[in-house]
């Protein structure tokens, strides 16, 4: 009898600790993230984060998923995605047009952006873009960035022949179609290098202030901001601790990006990373902050430059209240 009572004892105990497992996994909160374009090092935290446990240390199940026709703006001012990756100067545009997306986090503190040349098209600054080709992608912001830089040196885009090269890549571009293109140093300017091609690059902190915007930025919604603050709050300690991570282990930090994202090159993938890592956080107090002057200094360009129908509310555009303490 007492062997019985043992056995079905242990029986119990077995279906309690099963139990309270379930419970435990019932608990985990379903969100997804929208990313803004394929997967590369912008987004390692992220990727850091999932890998490393930290979303499930804040009670998270995170699925990151790529960009629909809808684009990561849309997916999360609608609702259909807790969060998204973006930039500060499409926010701006929605903003201004009162779509309810709101920047929590700022992935990298400065622009990296520019525009590149290979050597031999012999553009060294911004007048030398007269007479040559652009290739971008058909937004009315590369016009009237590429005019502010030639209105430095009394030139004009009135003089650029400007293409859309679509989903061209920049090296096929640049020998075949176009002089220049805008790119992100971190990860074609790093392609370039590995290749062994020389290249001019102008970036645009180098000639306006306005122009060091954020970007890429973490977002969400207002209503999840006002409904759901803490998923917010944990999902953004969990993101921060990954960006954390990649900033202290940027080759363990390439690992886990090339593991989670396998058809990735692995030696740009590493060479990036250790470009990109002292970037993520740069002169700020902590990853991730963001600054009313920056979100200003860019929104009056846009203004100015006749890219937004009306004048931004800079302090309601983004938030700090979500980053770690």
């Amino acid at each position: 009898m007492k062997k019985i009572m043992v056995a079905l004892l242990a029986v119990c105990i077995v279906l309690v600790g099963c139990g309270e497992e379930n419970s435990s996994s019932d608990k985990m909160e379903e969100v997804t993230l929208v990313l803004d374009w394929t997967p590369n090092t912008n987004h390692t935290g992220l990727y850091v984060a999932e890998s490393k446990g930290y979303f499930e240390e804040q009670g998270l199940n995170v699925e990151i998923v790529m960009p629909g026709e809808a684009g990561a703006d849309q997916t999360v001012a609608s609702g259909k995605a807790e969060f998204g990756i973006s930039y500060q100067e499409s926010v701006t545009e929605a903003r201004v047009q009162d779509i309810p997306l709101v920047s929590i986090a700022a992935v990298i503190q400065h622009n990296t952006s520019g525009f590149a040349s290979p050597v031999d098209k012999e553009i060294t600054s911004p007048a030398d873009f007269a007479g040559k080709t652009y290739g971008g992608w058909g937004a009315p912001v590369e016009s009237a960035v590429i005019d502010s830089l030639m209105k430095q040196e009394d030139a004009s885009v009135e003089d650029v022949d400007i293409v859309n090269m679509g989903n061209t890549d920049f090296f096929t571009a640049v020998e075949r179609d176009v002089d220049f293109a805008w790119i992100y140093y971190g990860w074609t300017g790093i392609e370039a290098e590995l290749r062994g091609k020389e290249l001019n690059m102008l970036y645009l902190t180098d000639y306006s202030e306005k122009l060091d915007y954020y970007t890429p930025v973490i977002t969400t919604n207002e209503n999840m901001i006002e409904k759901n603050p803490e998923t917010i709050k944990k999902f953004i300690a969990a993101v921060s601790k990954g960006y954390q991570f990649t900033i202290d282990n940027p080759d363990e930090a390439a690992d886990i990006l090339i593991e989670e994202v396998p058809d990735l090159d692995e030696e740009l993938v590493h060479a990036s990373q250790q470009w990109l890592s002292p970037k993520y956080q740069d002169d700020a107090a902590q990853w991730g902050e963001q600054s009313q002057d920056v979100w200003q200094n860019y929104a009056d360009f846009m203004y100015e430059n006749d890219l937004l129908d009306r004048e931004l509310d800079a302090e309601a555009a983004f938030t700090n209240e979500f980053l770690p303490e």
